[in-house]
């Protein structure tokens, strides 16, 4: 089974490196859109697949590492000073919405973050002296490294794929660490686990702060990507949608993230067909799916597994009785 990972790993990863080479620009730019999601989503799901909370303002965080990004730019300083002041603001305002969940729990502290969310979009578009207001802040500069600038859309594309691989990486040795083990056991029984010593506050808060940073450097990415930004990638509704790819994906798995975000970012590309109506569609996939499959679609396998054990254990049980009546 791990040669098995490892050699579908390794096709993957080919497929990443070669796929910008068969699509036209608009193509390649949203292959580098996919995967500035999935970073995103990476730390969301952290927050919501392993550790269990309900959080629905992500987008808040998205925002933090676009606009600090984008405001410190436009100044002169360089994207990776930038970016790291974004991950900085983005991990203490983690550490900041997760003090509402030492309190409140499931809806409760969904709406407590889709309120964070609101006040955030709320302050971008007042404070238009640094933010540009509804106008929004243009002409945002691609990265550069070495003193070669990330300009044309495939370089930039390898640029966020090596950022995604890396996140992947780093979420999954958090996972396999002592610390994912206390995630998880936070997320199935937060009363067992501060009885075997979890502490469930610092880790409460620790999810939250790990999952602003990878949405603070996501953000960042989206800034040199679309270099023109205005509060509206950054509202309620795109913190429903990142959290919809998770959970369409499967949350909890290391590649539901990728999964959901695929789907989030190309259905309603392929739906566009259907003019008008391709929203409508793309919501129905959202509820069949969820209605079928609540797990989340990588959920299938075990899905299956267990309708199989099942009725294994089923027949197994009605062999006795057949023998009796025989």
């Amino acid at each position: 089974m791990k040669k098995l990972h490892l050699a579908l790993g390794l096709i993957s990863l080919i497929a990443l490196i070669a796929a910008p080479h068969f699509f036209k620009t608009y193509g390649v730019y949203l292959l580098t859109y996919w995967l500035i999601y999935v970073i995103a989503n990476l730390g969301l799901n952290l927050i919501v697949g392993y550790a269990g909370l309900k959080a629905l303002g992500h987008a808040a965080f998205f925002g933090v590492g676009a606009y600090t990004s984008a405001i410190l730019m436009k100044t002169g300083v360089d994207f990776w000073s930038a970016m790291a002041v974004g991950m900085v603001l983005c991990f203490v305002l983690g550490l900041l919405v997760g003090f509402p969940a030492l309190r409140v729990q499931m809806h409760y502290l969904a709406f407590a973050t889709l309120g964070l969310n609101e006040i955030f979009v709320l302050v971008v578009k007042n404070e238009s002296w640094l933010t540009g207001g509804t106008f929004g802040i243009s002409n945002i500069a691609r990265p550069s490294l070495f003193g070669y600038v990330f300009k044309a859309p495939i370089p930039f594309y390898y640029f966020v794929l090596a950022f995604a691989l890396l996140s992947f990486f780093i979420l999954w040795w958090i996972v396999h660490s002592p610390w994912g083990k206390a995630f998880t056991a936070l997320r199935d029984n937060p009363i067992r686990a501060e009885s075997l010593g979890v502490n469930i506050q610092r880790y409460t808060l620790l999810t939250f702060a790990i999952g602003g940073v990878y949405a603070g450097v996501a953000g960042s990415l989206f800034a040199s990507l679309v270099q023109y930004i205005d509060p509206s990638p950054f509202d309620v509704q795109i913190s429903i949608l990142m959290f919809l790819m998770v959970i369409i994906g499967g949350p909890g798995y290391l590649l539901g993230p990728v999964l959901g975000s695929f789907i989030g970012v190309f259905a309603p590309e392929w739906l566009r067909f259907t003019q008008g109506w391709y929203l409508l569609l793309f919501g129905l996939v959202v509820v069949v799916l969820m209605v079928w499959l609540p797990g989340g679609l990588l959920s299938l396998r075990q899905r299956l597994a267990s309708r199989s054990e099942a009725r294994a254990h089923e027949l197994a049980r009605l062999r006795p009785a057949h023998r009796k009546t025989a």
